[in-house]
């Protein structure tokens, strides 16, 4: 009788692990998901996939039938969650996925309050792109990339934007300015 009763105390504290180590998903990034949004979502369901957040669009763009520039996503609450961009195809889906919310994190444990130390250690960087004000670093073989102010180099390299930047010029403790997805 006792054996009956260690079984079901033993079966009913693994249910409770199984259940409590389930992961919330909804703020995961892996390789075709951001969130509730995959590659393959469709800029039309985007009212249906946020169903209990706000989402915002160019009521301007919708009007003329071109689709929105810009789709806001907003939790409940009011925080911006992400800012979407669909593409012009005849049926669109989300190109790029700008992470507003600091709760977006990688598999890796990257989000956008990472360094750029903790990005090149966990990522092989494909190459640095120069711009007026902002680098913008591209990952190999990865949908993700992030933009660093160039208030964050050296002053030396903050005026020219023309000047190629390598890795090993931007300084370890750099703060990202914008976390993106781009999907083709």
């Amino acid at each position: 009788m006792k054996f009956k009763y260690i079984l079901l105390a033993v079966f009913s504290c693994s249910m409770l692990v199984n259940c409590t180590t389930e992961q919330n998903t909804d703020f995961q990034i892996s390789g075709n998901q951001v969130g509730k949004l995959t590659k393959q979502s469709l800029a039309r369901d985007i009212d249906l996939i946020f169903a209990k957040d706000s989402v915002v669009q160019d009521t301007v763009k919708l009007n003329f039938g071109n689709g929105a520039s810009k789709i806001k996503i907003y939790e409940k609450g009011g925080e911006l969650l992400l800012t979407l961009t669909p593409n012009n195809d005849s049926i669109a889906t989300i190109q790029n996925i700008l992470i507003n919310d600091d709760r977006f994190v990688t598999e890796e444990g990257i989000s956008k309050i990472s360094t750029f130390k903790e990005i090149k250690d966990t990522y092989p960087i494909k190459k640095i792109i120069s711009s007026l004000n902002n680098v913008v670093v591209l990952l190999k073989d990865n949908d993700l990339y992030f933009t660093i102010d160039k208030k964050e180099l050296p002053e030396s390299l903050r005026y020219n934007a023309n000047s190629k930047i390598e890795e090993v010029q931007i300084p370890d403790n750099a703060k990202v300015k914008y976390m993106m997805v781009g999907w083709d």
